[in-house]
């Protein structure tokens, strides 16, 4: 398996953070092996002995909005693929088994992660309509794609830091696909939209 860092903000899952920590390390990969970092604005005793308990490394940033607490971890860690929660409802570590072996590739920038296969026509929405999003509960993408977008934007938080990536990364030519955990499938997304290609993105420093 290529080299994977989990990134989980505290502030996204909320009270689910334990539960988010519990999935990864119940699948297949050892305790250790795999890091799990935990962003946060605010160090206190709970996130503590959480952080204990899954092995987890904590990065407390005071005041940053989300987008700068996840360029932060993902700064920090050296992995290839960086698996990014989005949303406060946890995964089964079912999928979590299965989707390891699809991240052994060098044909894909990213994969979005979900529990449902999207429908035809929210696929063909997606290929006109970049806004046409779907929050999904997580996102795989390979460290070099996200430095190559310029990280999340450090100045926005909670849904729009994140949308506004997920635009990003549909608008450009971004070899995506869709894993549905429900189906333990996937499902093509296009790798360029039909319309004149977006100029690359320059890379901005993370914060």
């Amino acid at each position: 398996m290529r080299s994977v860092c989990f990134i989980v903000d505290a502030m996204v899952t909320g009270a689910q953070l334990p539960r988010h920590l519990q999935s990864i390390r119940e699948s297949s990969v050892a305790d250790h092996l795999l890091p799990i970092l935990v962003t946060g604005t605010q160090a206190n005793a709970r996130l503590t002995s959480i952080g204990q308990r899954y092995h987890t490394h904590c990065l407390i940033t005071p005041a940053q909005p989300l987008g700068a607490r996840l360029n932060k971890a993902a700064f920090a860690s050296q992995a290839e693929w960086l698996i990014i929660a989005l949303q406060k409802k946890p995964l089964p570590a079912s999928l979590w088994d299965a989707l390891y072996p699809q991240l052994n590739t060098y044909a894909l920038d990213a994969l979005i992660v979900s529990l449902t296969q999207p429908s035809l026509s929210e696929r063909l929405l997606r290929r006109l309509l970049a806004s046409a999003l779907i929050m999904p509960p997580y996102i795989a993408v390979r460290r070099a794609w996200l430095e190559r977008l310029g990280g999340f934007d450090p100045e926005l938080d909670e849904g729009s830091a994140v949308k506004d990536f997920l635009q990003r990364l549909h608008a450009c030519p971004t070899r995506l696909k869709t894993y549905s955990g429900h189906l333990l499938s996937q499902a093509d997304e296009p790798d360029t939209y039909s319309l004149p290609k977006a100029p690359e993105p320059a890379f901005t420093p993370w914060s």
